[in-house]
């Protein structure tokens, strides 16, 4: 749907503020701060908070009525909990409005465990697997050791992909409705005049991916770490990779000796233990993936065809399973482009593309429509495997198959998110049967032969 759309040919991710010498231009908004000195001081949101456990009583009461309940069945993976409340944590009330507000019902097991220990002021590395509640985990612990009446950064989460940080900001500001806190979320790909901006007001949390925030770090009155005690890596194995870890420990290194490090991914790779013995070596060790790494919802087929055959057998799919959105991954920036205009011309004119190279602007937008329900089909790269939380995803196909067990188990748990059930349908060429005994090895799973009829009920 996109190729005769001349937007997607400026696919430089940095925008005019990249100056020819491979440096952001000044162009004196590092002096804003000292030009806006004398300017009014923010004036606190009046927020309506039940003043009695009476009132606040009466205030779920009526908050339940308003959220329509999640009727889905749900495995294991967030129900086999000890029988915890957010209530149990003394957690504010109006932290507590946040939560309901957002249709969270009771805290998953990685919840349970992180939530309390986080409160304490320990430090952890926590793996859970993909959809059970990992943001809720640390960002409801963070929010209630934030205080409102400081006027500096308290909290630094990093995220690895753009898309992962907006959402993540957006989950942080919705759990936050009721508290008086100015939140950030800065990315590349944006316009930096901005993100300076805004970060000369009182920013309590910032949220970013690390390559942004580094920048914002090194200029003086733009980004202060020196009091950020609260430090998360979301998606940390990623983060962790050769690709991030000098911008991660740069900005690490400009936090208190005394911060609270909280490290949440689905995978560690064996390079974590380096890294724990030289940041955070009493931390709490968090482990929800000991009896199988693979979400239990998501039911997983191989379809073995040949390359010249993917194309036909994506269109008898989309044709016979029940989608309500579906994401589709190529291995390639090509093969996405070419794969959504093929599905366009056969009938399914919903389809939409996203990858890395193209402009910062134009994935918004897709991100946002995707999100939205405007489109059933997503085609991408592996931009799109960390954390992304579509909740009417139901199906993911994999046209070209993943290189590494890491990178397979985060693309399909795209569905069968928070306990629901999903489907994952993977095509194999001669070249990929090494590769997919790999996977059903290290993951401990086991990928069928797709059957000549899908049961519905199965996602």
């Amino acid at each position: 749907m996109f190729e005769n759309d001349n937007r997607y040919n400026n696919r430089r991710g940095y925008n005019n503020f990249y100056d020819n010498r491979g440096g952001y231009r000044r162009n004196n908004y590092y002096n804003y701060n000292k030009q806006n000195q004398n300017r009014p001081k923010q004036q606190p949101k009046k927020l309506d908070i039940p003043a009695t456990e009476e009132q606040y009583e009466q205030w779920k009461l009526k908050q339940a009525k308003n959220i329509k309940a999640d009727t889905r069945r749900k495995t294991e993976d967030v129900t086999q909990t000890k029988g915890n409340d957010f209530e149990d944590w003394n957690l504010s009330r109006a932290l507590l409005m946040g939560i309901f507000e957002m249709g969270f019902e009771k805290p998953s097991p990685i919840q349970e465990q992180s939530i309390p220990t986080i409160l304490m002021g320990s430090s952890i590395l926590a793996r859970a697997k993909n959809g059970t509640g990992k943001t809720g985990a640390f960002a409801i612990p963070c929010l209630e050791k934030v205080d409102a009446l400081k006027p500096h950064t308290q909290l630094l989460v990093l995220l690895p992909t753009r898309e992962l940080a907006f959402q993540t900001s957006n989950v942080f500001k919705e759990l936050a409705k009721h508290l008086n806190l100015e939140i950030v979320v800065s990315t590349g790909g944006t316009v930096l005049k901005d993100d300076i901006i805004r970060l000369q007001r009182n920013v309590q949390i910032v949220i970013g991916t690390p390559g942004r925030l580094q920048d914002l770090n090194m200029h003086k009155d733009v980004l202060e770490l020196g009091q950020c005690s609260l430090i998360v890596l979301d998606e940390a194995d990623k983060l962790l990779s050769a690709d991030f870890m000098p911008a991660v420990e740069n900005l690490l290194e400009a936090t208190p000796d005394n911060r609270q490090l909280m490290l949440f991914s689905a995978t560690f790779p064996s390079s974590i233990a380096e890294f724990k013995n030289k940041w955070l070596p009493d931390a709490e060790v968090i482990n929800q993936m000991r009896d199988s790494l693979t979400l239990r919802g998501i039911t997983q087929y191989y379809a073995f065809v040949d390359e010249s055959q993917k194309v036909h057998c994506l269109y008898a799919l989309m044709k016979k399973l029940n989608i309500n959105q579906c994401i589709i991954f190529c291995n390639s920036v090509n093969r996405v482009e070419l794969l959504s205009r093929k599905i366009c011309r056969l009938g399914f004119p919903g389809c939409y593309y996203i990858h890395g190279q193209m402009n910062q602007k134009y994935r918004n937008q897709v991100f946002h429509n995707f999100r939205q329900g405007k489109s059933r089909y997503l085609v991408c790269t592996d931009i799109f495997t960390r954390g992304i939380d579509v909740k009417s995803l139901n199906v993911v196909i994999n046209f070209d198959f993943p290189r590494s067990s890491n990178t397979y188990l985060h693309r399909i748990g795209r569905s069968g998110r928070f306990g629901h059930l999903g489907l994952a349908i993977n095509f194999i060429t001669n070249d990929d049967r090494y590769n997919l005994c790999k996977v059903e090895t290290e993951l401990n799973t086991e990928v069928l032969p797709i059957p000549a009829k899908i049961d519905s009920n199965l996602y």
